[in-house]
Parts: C-alpha cells; structure tokens; sequence
C-alpha cells in the first residue's frame, strides 16, 4: 500500500552542510534506493548518489540509514514503520564529495599496498593444486563486494582520523589473512599485518561482521586466525628461541 514517507537527507559538500527534510511517495516493495531516486526526479534534482547495479552485488550506493551502514539498495522500506523518519546519511568515515557520495580512495591505497599472491617460483601455471576445504575458505573471502561498510564501520578508523596511516582496516586485513592461509603462497605476511597493516588495532568486536551484506565471518574466519599466526611468531617462546638460534 502506498503512503507519504518522511526523510531526512544529508545535503552538502566537503564544505559543510546539514540534513533537510522532504515528503516522498513510498510503494510496495520499494527499497531505501528507489526513494532516493524517486527524490531526484521530483524534489531534488541535484542530490547525488553513488549507485550503479541495485541488486547488492557493486557495493555503490554504501551509506548509512538512521545511523546503521547499509546498502541503500537491500534496505527495504517495509522495515520501517510508516510514521517513522528515514534518516539517509553519507558514510563517516570518510571524507564527503557531495550529499551521500563520499571519498573512498583510502581503501584503493591500502589495497595497493598489500603485495599480491605469490606461488612457489618453481611452480608452473597447470600444476597449481589445492584441496577443496583449503578452496571454500578463500572461497568465502572472495564474496566481498568492497561496498567498505566494514571500513566504515570499524571504530578504530572511524573515531580515530590518526590512524588511517597505520591500519589497513577489516577489508585489507582479510585480504592478508586469505593470501596468508593459501597454501600455495610462499610469502609471510605474518609481520606485515601486524607492522604494516595495524592488525594489532583491531580488538575484535565484530562491527565489521555485523554489517557486510555478504554475511562474511570476517572476524571469526579471518581477523582471529591471521592474529593466533602473528601471536605464534612473534610470542611463542619454541619459535623466539628457533630464531634466535638459527640468527647464530
């Protein structure tokens, strides 16, 4: 059934701005992105929004809808009650371009930085071979449409602009921690996400988890195990006594 819903929307650029309230036609069905929309081509022309495949699976339209990041086109006006205000806001963490189209280029530099799959040098293409458990975890990786609500959402980038410089973020640790479980990458990227990537930052209370749309265990399946590889070389006393012995 159809009805007047009232939004609220964040408008303006890397200048300022401020939410501003409209009245739009919401119908049966529709998602948070439909109304966006609706509201371009009737009330504001000039809103920009960032979308492109509105079927969750580009990760473009990543904003954050009364306060929770979401996908613009999988949130569905039927969760919300007909009296309630919609609240559509630009992501936080990071810098606004313009109304709900923000700067993302921090996750494109992190993902630069993480040196990529290196085989075995003796290793020809053809003879690469993999057991299909070690397949399904990448596998689960892989899902990631880099729509960032991980990023996005992590407090410690989030709430601390500082370290941006020092933590690669949910994201990019997953990265590492899929190329470090490969079983056919000879690099060790043990040191690198703890040094380079800021794995130490992270204290694992799952907000990243929580709001992908790919419904990937990014803590439990990647941040947790990549942090038992790091504590295993760096604090093991086994290991601290191998080094040390094999340095002599």
């Amino acid at each position: 059934m159809a009805y007047d819903a009232r939004f609220r929307v964040w408008r303006g650029d890397d200048n300022g701005g401020a939410l501003q309230d409209y009245t739009v036609a919401v119908n049966e069905g529709e998602v948070v992105l439909d109304i966006i929309h609706r509201l371009q081509a009737t009330q504001a022309p000039d809103l920009a929004v960032r979308w492109n495949c509105k079927a969750g699976k580009c990760g473009s339209c990543s904003a954050e809808v009364n306060g929770r990041p979401r996908l613009l086109c999988m949130t569905r006006m039927s969760t919300f009650t007909e009296d309630e205000v919609v609240t559509v806001t630009p992501m936080r963490t990071f810098p606004v371009v313009r109304d709900l189209v923000t700067d993302v280029s921090f996750n494109y530099e992190k993902a630069r930085e993480i040196p990529s799959f290196t085989p075995p040098a003796d290793l020809k293409p053809g003879e690469y071979r993999m057991k299909q458990q070690d397949v399904e975890r990448s596998q689960e990786f892989r899902k990631c449409i880099e729509c960032f609500l991980c990023q996005n959402t992590c407090h410690v980038v989030r709430d601390h602009e500082d370290n941006k410089n020092a933590f690669a973020g949910p994201r990019y640790l997953m990265r590492v921690a899929e190329l470090e479980m490969h079983p056919l990458d000879v690099a060790d990227r043990r040191e690198m996400a703890q040094e380079d990537f800021g794995l130490g930052f992270c204290n694992i209370t799952k907000c990243c988890t929580e709001v992908c749309p790919e419904h990937i265990k990014i803590t439990d399946n990647a941040l947790i195990p990549l942090k038992e590889r790091v504590v295993d070389r760096k604090y093991d006393p086994i290991v601290w006594l191998g080094n040390k012995l094999f340095r002599r």
